[in-house]
């Protein structure tokens, strides 16, 4: 169990370490966070935490820095550091409601993480391996184009456009989405191939070419699905000081 002052100077170095990105020594944690013990008691607790694998020493003269297992601790005691006050997390509630949209959602968490924190943001989408089917649209556009869109449980949905070469009546369309919805309900993204491998056998042939665009739009989606996402924001933090480089380099960092 580590002292709850050991935990407080982990929690210290953490802070110390992301604002300045430098190794943090005992002495400046005493003069920076006002801890009401001198800097040897203060190299007590460090060496304590450096026992625990939550600190590290770069080189023998340097002060020290997190380590992974660090971060994880500062981390998970996150909401010990400063809960959020009513009136923040109204804000944050505002600036999150008004769309069901998972990736519109990810977008401005990752954008509002960014300018909270002054850092680099990066947020990783739901992981998929185990999501399930949990809708099939097909919305006519026209005689000959439809709106194909899966929906998976997660709420993640991918949307394509699908030229079908010829004329096809709303009313089959309906058949189709109902048929497939029976077909794949309930079905893993990595059961969808495998549940439709006979699926094109149950339609006539002169609709078997329609049938088979649908069906090849619905594997590019699976597969688009299967796909790990990661988003990122504030990657212009990544230059602290403009000083550094002969030329702003900030525009080029918000573009990557």
């Amino acid at each position: 169990m580590i002292p709850e002052r050991s935990v407080e100077v982990l929690r210290a170095i953490v802070q110390d370490y992301i604002s300045t990105n430098q190794p943090v020594g005992s002495k400046g944690l005493v003069d920076r966070h006002g801890f009401s013990v001198s800097a040897a008691t203060i190299r007590n607790d460090m060496a304590l935490l450096e026992e625990e694998e939550l600190i590290a020493q770069t080189h023998t003269s340097s002060g020290r820095v997190p380590t992974d297992k660090g971060y994880r601790l500062f981390v998970d005691r996150l909401d010990q550091v400063k809960p959020l006050a009513e009136a923040e997390r109204a804000a944050m509630e505002g600036f999150l409601s008004g769309t069901a949209d998972l990736d519109e959602i990810l977008g401005r968490t990752v954008r509002a993480l960014s300018q909270a924190t002054k850092q680099v943001a990066m947020v990783q989408y739901p992981t998929l391996c185990k999501s399930k089917v949990r809708n099939i649209e097909i919305v006519p556009l026209s005689d000959t184009r439809v709106l194909l869109i899966l929906v998976a449980d997660t709420g993640r949905h991918e949307e394509h456009v699908l030229e079908l070469g010829v004329p096809v009546e709303a009313e089959f369309m309906a058949e189709l989405r109902s048929k497939l919805n029976t077909v794949l309900a309930g079905a893993k993204l990595n059961e969808v191939e495998s549940r439709l491998g006979d699926f094109l056998k149950g339609f006539a042939p002169s609709r078997s070419a329609v049938v088979k665009i649908i069906l090849e739009g619905l594997f590019e989606q699976v597969d688009a699905n299967r796909t790990e996402k990661m988003l990122l924001a504030g990657t212009a933090f990544l230059a602290k000081s403009e000083g550094d480089f002969q030329r702003n380099i900030s525009p080029l960092l918000e573009t990557i």
